[in-house]
């Protein structure tokens, strides 16, 4: 198997966690992943991520131009080839109207609250950018600047997360999705205890050991 039909698999996966979990509905949402330094694979427009078949699709180039099949790349194609110009670590783009972050969203309100270390070290502060109309070149230029992060949110449209692998990217967006909902929550029980800049600043100091034990043991030989 080629690292293309790999990465088309993992999007069709990606796609129906993303449909199965509440993320998206009906035709919503978009998926893209970096094959090589001008080659993209994007999800086809009209089609529910739930329903996804690794044929629909659509390889284009850094410009967004269609290099081969019979689809139309998503419209948003243009904001996620933003995201890869600006941060070229990144390899995979999900756009996705997870009705919790959108909520937050159409409130103009970003996820910043320091309640929980999750919330801290696994996700940091999620901005929201201007409104721009979807489907069009305002979308790119409004997240431009406002991608420090691993995730956006887009006012009152949605939320963008981006990351080194698409199940990098997946996470992030139920992280944003469960941030929001431990928000709500607890305002909806009045409100609750924010985590003080000195205990923020020894989480921080954790973070790469934090980083270290997600990944693989070494062990002696």
């Amino acid at each position: 198997m080629s690292n293309q039909e790999a990465i088309a698999r993992e999007i069709v996966e990606i796609g129906k966690l993303m449909y199965e979990r509440g993320h998206v509905i009906s035709n919503d949402g978009n998926i893209s992943a970096k094959v090589a330094d001008d080659l993209f694979l994007v999800t086809p427009s009209g089609i529910s991520k739930g329903r996804l078949t690794t044929d629909m699709l659509v390889p284009v180039n850094a410009k967004g131009e269609v290099l081969s099949g019979n689809r139309h790349p998503s419209s948003e194609t243009p904001m996620h080839l933003e995201v890869y110009r600006q941060k070229s670590e990144v390899k995979a783009v999900v756009h996705a109207h997870s009705p919790l972050a959108t909520a937050f969203a159409i409130a103009g309100r970003a996820i910043d609250e320091p309640y929980m270390p999750e919330l801290i070290l696994g996700l940091g502060v999620v901005p929201v950018a201007p409104f721009a109309m979807p489907s069009t070149e305002e979308v790119p230029a409004s997240i431009i600047g406002l991608l420090e992060g691993n995730a956006l949110l887009l006012s009152n449209h949605g939320v963008l997360t981006w990351g080194s692998s698409l199940i990098a990217a997946f996470d992030y967006l139920e992280q944003v999705e469960y941030a929001a909902k431990i928000i709500m929550t607890v305002e909806q029980l009045g409100g609750g205890r924010k985590l003080d800049e000195k205990v923020r600043e020894r989480l921080f100091s954790l973070a790469d050991n934090y980083r270290r034990l997600a990944g693989e043991r070494k062990t002696d030989d």
